[in-house]
């Protein structure tokens, strides 16, 4: 968060803590896996999981930015708020929060069972949905013809945010992960519990909706189209 404050001074722009977001695990990852003492392989995989998820969302941010401020910290700007008090510190203790399954479950000598592998299952389960619903959300977005419609297929068809979702099934994997190597591991169920809730109803789906539901056909594809889980789409 530091050097994200470096960048941001000289930048101008305060969007780079996007970037941090995902990148900033994969450190913790890295750092968690080179000090823990336990089993190899659950090392491997609280490294690798979080590392995949991390490079592929900071990538993703990175490219859709495209060099220009997001609106929520231009107007976070305008009222004179503060990077440091207001994004970096709630969002720097946030990350380490989140990830305490990964630095928690790097100290345990006990082999990887069939809930560790589930675990594993539910993260690629979580992955996918993220990465294809935002092929598919930029895909839509690049026909010039969909400009102010809503995106109602593929993923967003089952679920107005198929990416969120994903995230939130990512972090559940890497818990199950965690919680196979003990009772230890399982007493992180906080956070993955945090990551969903912040991303259903603080900054994920909810606030984005503020502004989707303003779009013509939104009210109709609410109806039909669940807000989180996902589910076969209803008729219009």
């Amino acid at each position: 968060m530091a050097a994200t404050a470096v960048a941001a001074h000289r930048t101008g722009r305060w969007a780079v803590v996007d970037v941090t977001w995902g990148s900033g695990f994969v450190v913790i990852a890295l750092v968690a896996a080179l000090l823990g003492d336990g089993s190899a392989l659950r090392r491997v995989l609280l490294l690798v999981l979080p590392a995949v998820w991390g490079l592929r969302l900071a990538w993703h941010i990175l490219r859709r930015a495209g060099g220009r401020e997001d609106p929520r910290y231009a107007e976070l700007k305008e009222r004179g708020g503060s990077l440091f008090r207001s994004v970096l510190l709630p969002q720097g203790v946030v990350m380490w929060f989140v990830a305490l399954p990964v630095q928690v479950g790097v100290g345990s000598e006990r082999g990887v069972t069939w809930l560790g592998w589930l675990g594993v299952v539910v993260w690629a389960v979580g992955l996918a949905f993220e990465a294809i619903g935002d092929q598919q959300l930029a895909a839509f977005k690049a026909d010039p013809a969909h400009r102010g419609t809503i995106m109602d297929r593929g993923l967003w068809a089952w679920t107005r945010h198929p990416n969120y979702f994903g995230d939130a099934c990512l972090w559940w994997g890497i818990w199950l992960l965690a919680a196979d190597a003990g009772w230890w591991g399982a007493a992180t169920v906080l956070s993955p519990l945090a990551m969903t809730y912040f991303i259903r109803n603080v900054t994920g789906a909810k606030l984005l909706e503020k502004t989707m539901s303003k779009r013509q056909g939104w009210d109709e594809y609410a109806r039909r189209t669940p807000l989180f889980f996902p589910r076969p789409p209803r008729r219009a």
